[in-house]
């Protein structure tokens, strides 16, 4: 170890082609900045380089006194220590050996086998390595790797007892585990006679039902299950009518069906569709889920979720198109079985809803959606029309509604034609036409009741029934009756019809008068509550546009007030609440309406509650609320000379309200977050499939993305949920919804811990939305918190590098790193420098006829400092990980030798650092011509005078790289010290 900031260097007559140089020294006076950025900073220099180096027999043989003496620790360091230092591959393994036996001590087993196995790649008969492994593996329960290292131990030595006593009692653990793990089948047997005992222990049954439920997951397992009359005995605890014992017979035959299209078709015919509609159809709700996902499961085996090769036999064994039909006929039944529960119900339209519609436009056969209508239509139109106030109705839940209703909308837009369509609208009209009976005003009830769950849903065919003579007369005439269950199905048909602007025209000249004496007369809050609910509508029917207020000034106001007040009412059922947040949804397109919402926090507060109750149907209600109080919606871009022109031309030109400017809204948002919108969201997308449709996901990603626009509100927004809430909103819905949702996350993700923003596997799930943030067709902005969140996840850990590499990341910001956007260019190589050090990457780098390592080196040439910093700290990583690219990277360009002459000069000790590492990992990298080029040129000059530098905490990191560089030229023979006169 020379002392090299007093010494100046003279040529070595031993060493061909050194360099004589006999330069005058001066300390360069550099100004000190304080480190800028954290990332991927690199310290190759620490206070142990400074450390005399001992000789490394020395300290072998004084860890082995300490060994001796138990001092394990002291004797771990010793070993260390020596392992630094030591070259001899021999002395290498002895020592590794030793500490093998140190870890072994101190029950590090992970460590001893590591070390063990390292003297054993020098010496594959050393004796003690192998049997020190064989204990290190034992303890960590890997038995089979333990018997072949002491099998290895016996063959050498074979006298030896101790090694055939442990080869002879591994060998007996191992038989006895094998043979505990084939016993499956008398487990199987086991937990079946526990289940089915009615003496047995409850704790004990629960045990078993749990183990029956896991064990079904796994194939082999689930064989076992079905070789040993396993559907048999699940049906014999059917039977029982216990819940518990339904509920594990049923998610135990699901693992059996899941994956397995023969295993799922023997199973319905043992079991019967019927059998399995019937258990479905039980008033209990966690049941019915659970058939739902059974249901579910042999679906998707019979439909392509089975990947196995039956060969031959697969077209003519199995077959599942009449299972299909069959499980199809029977899930239509249920829905106008009065039998059935109201949870049952739910699950069969849900079933409908998500099997039977493409869910690609592209698929052309459409068969299943044209058999459903046929078979089904009426069946789904009646459920849309009972009225639960009225005798003799089928079982619903708060949702069973709108789930018929969102079914109807998919199976109309699933429909390819005209023809198709026309169809459809003629068994509606036939079905309304056959209910509507002047002397049966129940039957007329049911009828209206139809046309508003059609309003609900596939609105067209819902307005053209609306539109035909005597149906609009006769809803009118209904509000005039005395009954109120008349009135309230008849004011909730004209709020649904009066969706359209024009159709809402009509309703303003004509029924308000009516809407306002209903609210007068009657005294049922049921009733009132509607009818306001109807006159917001028609108030807010200008949308946004300030200038097309259709009541006068102050009116909106009113209305909304009573709708708080009824909000924050809990005397009042809940199902009478939701229309006051329906209300609301309409009204908050008023900017004074939203900022006296959000000034309410008992109000707000009581729209979450409601959100996280069991009625789903409040969800759009609520989501249309937040997006106009946040003005996440699409805002139309004015253009000032096409304004001119509108009101040149006389034309209607939109105005924006004072409230919605910018300010207004960031206060807005504000509340929300403290009044725990967060939390509601997150329970809003754990909704119902069928409920939460994928125009709902939008406006919640929307509205996540209102609320992330702060960086300071991000951290509130993980706390309550608000980052595992986002992710599948990023994976399913509309185009634009998934977009939205990604660039929220794209938004946490940059700043925020990962571990604590996607706990768990979730993190995973979060790389594919941010990636597709990087095409070329999102925007600017979208590209950049992209990156910047990818950068964020490639410094978190390795899996997680890889993962990005495998959804084909690498393309897409390679493409950024040549943005002219400085913001886009600058997070795409802050990104590839925490991907450097991916195993992938390096091979990409390495790779002959790409420009990678060329655009790398340039980028540390660019006058920007933070791109200069990510640009050589990937440079500085990547030629430490790879050898080859330094000598590639001369290659590659001719600038190579200046840009780095610039960056080991530059006043900013972060990139200085950087530069000097790369210098070092090129001296460092076995070409010794490339070392030599290096030190004749003027970098020998530059070393000298940073070496030579006083030590200075700010900037340390460069000072201790360039003499490790200086003393790496010495090791090589390419300059020497001697001392400099005084």
């Amino acid at each position: 170890g020379a002392v090299v900031r007093s010494c100046s260097f003279q040529k070595l007559p031993v060493s061909p082609g050194a360099t004589a140089v006999n330069l005058p020294l001066q300390r360069l006076h550099l100004p000190t900045l304080e480190t800028p950025l954290n990332l991927a900073s690199i310290c190759w220099i620490t206070k142990e380089h400074k450390l005399k180096m001992g000789d490394p027999v020395q300290l072998k043989d004084e860890g082995n006194k300490h060994f001796q003496a138990g001092d394990i620790d002291k004797a771990i360091e010793c070993y260390t220590n020596a392992l630094k230092d030591c070259m001899d591959k021999k002395v290498q393994a002895v020592i590794y050996r030793n500490r093998s036996a140190c870890y072994l001590k101190k029950e590090s087993y992970a460590n001893a086998v590591s070390d063990a196995s390292k003297a054993i790649d020098e010496d594959a008969s050393d004796i003690k390595a192998l049997f020190r492994r064989c204990q290190a593996l034992e303890k960590l329960g890997k038995l089979d790797m333990a018997f072949k290292d002491v099998q290895r131990c016996a063959t050498i030595e074979p006298k030896n007892k101790t090694f055939l006593e442990t080869l002879r009692r591994l060998g007996a653990e191992i038989q006895a585990k094998l043979k505990t793990t084939f016993s499956t089948d008398s487990r199987v047997q086991n937990m079946f006679d526990i289940l089915l005992d009615d003496e047995m222990d409850k704790e004990k049954k629960e045990k078993a039902a749990n183990n029956l439920i896991v064990l079904s997951r796994e194939d082999a397992g689930a064989e076992r299950i079905f070789q040993n009359n396993g559907v048999a005995l699940l049906l014999n605890m059917v039977e029982t009518g216990k819940p518990e014992m339904i509920l594990a017979a049923v998610r135990a035959l699901s693992g059996m069906c899941t994956g397995h299209k023969a295993r799922a078709m023997a199973i319905v015919n043992m079991v019967g569709v019927d059998k399995l509609c019937s258990i479905m159809a039980l008033d209990n709700e966690e049941i019915a889920l659970a058939a739902c996902n059974l249901f579910q499961c042999i679906n998707d085996s019979l439909t392509g979720g089975d990947t196995r090769d039956y060969g031959k036999e697969a077209s003519l064994v199995l077959d599942a198109s009449k299972d299909l039909k069959t499980i199809l006929l029977a899930l239509l039944e249920m829905i106008a079985n009065k039998k059935v529960s109201g949870h049952g119900r739910d699950q069969a339209l849900n079933l409908l809803t998500k099997n039977v519609p493409h869910k690609d436009i592209k698929e052309r056969d459409h068969s299943r959606t044209l058999f459903t209508i046929d078979h089904g239509l009426k069946k789904i139109l009646k459920v849309c029309g009972q009225v639960p106030e009225l005798p003799d109705q089928l079982h619903l839940t708060e949702n069973t509604q709108l789930i018929a209703s969102v079914l109807l909308s998919k199976l109309y837009d699933d429909l390819k034609c005209d023809p198709e369509r026309a169809n459809f609208k003629e068994i509606c009209d036939e079905y309304v036409k056959s209910k509507i009976d002047p002397n049966n005003m129940d039957k007329t009830l049911h009828a209206i009741s139809t046309i508003s769950g059609l309003l609900q849903g596939p609105f067209e065919v819902g307005n053209s029934l609306v539109g035909q003579q005597g149906v609009m007369e006769m809803m009118v005439a209904l509000c005039g009756s005395e009954r109120d269950v008349d009135q309230m199905v008849a004011v909730e048909a004209l709020i649904h019809a009066s969706t359209k602007m024009s159709r809402a025209s009509f309703f303003i000249t004509n029924g308000v008068s009516l809407l306002k004496d209903i609210y007068k007369k009657t005294k049922s809050e049921k009733i009132k509550i509607r009818a306001l609910v109807g006159l917001c509508k028609l108030g807010s029917a200008g949308g946004d546009d300030y200038s097309l207020r259709q009541f006068a000034e102050g009116s909106t106001e009113k209305l909304a007030k009573q709708c708080r007040k009824w909000l924050c009412n809990p005397q009042i059922d809940s199902k009478t609440r939701k229309w006051a947040i329906e209300g609301l949804a309409y009204l908050t397109n008023d900017a004074d309406v939203k900022d006296d919402f959000v000034e309410d926090e008992l109000a707000m507060k009581a729209m979450f509650e409601l959100a996280k109750s069991t009625d789903k149907t409040i969800l759009y209600a609520v989501a249309c609320t937040l997006v106009n109080c946040t003005n996440s919606y699409d805002k139309k871009e004015i253009i000032p000379e096409m304004v001119q022109l509108a009101k040149f031309s006389k034309q209607h030109v939109p105005e924006q309200h004072p409230k919605d400017k910018k300010d207004f809204i960031e206060k807005r948002v504000k509340r929300l977050l403290k009044a725990g919108v967060v939390s509601a969201l997150a329970v809003m997308v754990k909704a119902d499939s069928a409920i939460l449709t994928n125009q709902t996901k939008e406006m919640l990603a929307r509205v996540f993305l209102a609320l992330a626009e702060d960086p300071r509100d991000r951290g509130t927004i993980v706390a309550q949920g608000g980052g595992k809430a986002l992710i599948p909103l990023a994976l399913e819905g509309t185009e634009k919804g998934k977009v939205k949702a990604s660039y929220a996350l794209a938004k946490i993700a940059a700043v925020t811990n990962p571990e604590i923003a996607f706990p768990g596997e979730r993190v995973y799930e979060v790389i594919r939305p941010l990636v597709s943030l990087l095409h070329t067709d999102k925007e600017g902005a979208e590209n950049y918190e992209g990156l910047r969140g990818l950068t964020n996840l490639a410094g978190f850990s390795e899996k997680l590098r890889i993962k990005l590499v495998k959804e084909k990341a690498l393309p897409e910001i390679e493409n950024h790193m040549f943005e002219e956007n400085e913001k886009i260019r600058l997070a795409a190589t802050e990104c590839m420098c925490n991907l450097v050090t991916c195993k992938e990457v390096q091979a990409r780098y390495l790779e002959d006829g790409n420009d990678k390592l060329k655009l790398l080196v340039l980028l540390c040439g660019e006058d920007d400092e933070k791109l200069q910093i990510a640009a050589a700290g990937g440079l500085a990583m990547i030629t430490a990980a790879e050898k080859k690219l330094c000598t590639k990277m001369t290659h590659v360009t001719v600038q190579w030798l200046e840009i780095l002459q610039k960056l080991c000069l530059h006043t900013n000790p972060s990139i200085q650092h950087r530069g000097l590492v790369i210098v070092f990992n090129m001296l460092s990298s076995d070409n010794f011509e490339l070392a030599k080029k290096l030190i004749e040129s003027e970098l020998l000059e530059i070393l000298s005078v940073i070496g030579k530098a006083e030590d200075n905490p700010k900037r340390q990191d460069p000072i201790d790289v360039a003499r490790t560089c200086l003393v790496k030229a010495m090791d090589l023979g390419l300059i020497k010290p001697f001392t400099s006169p005084s």
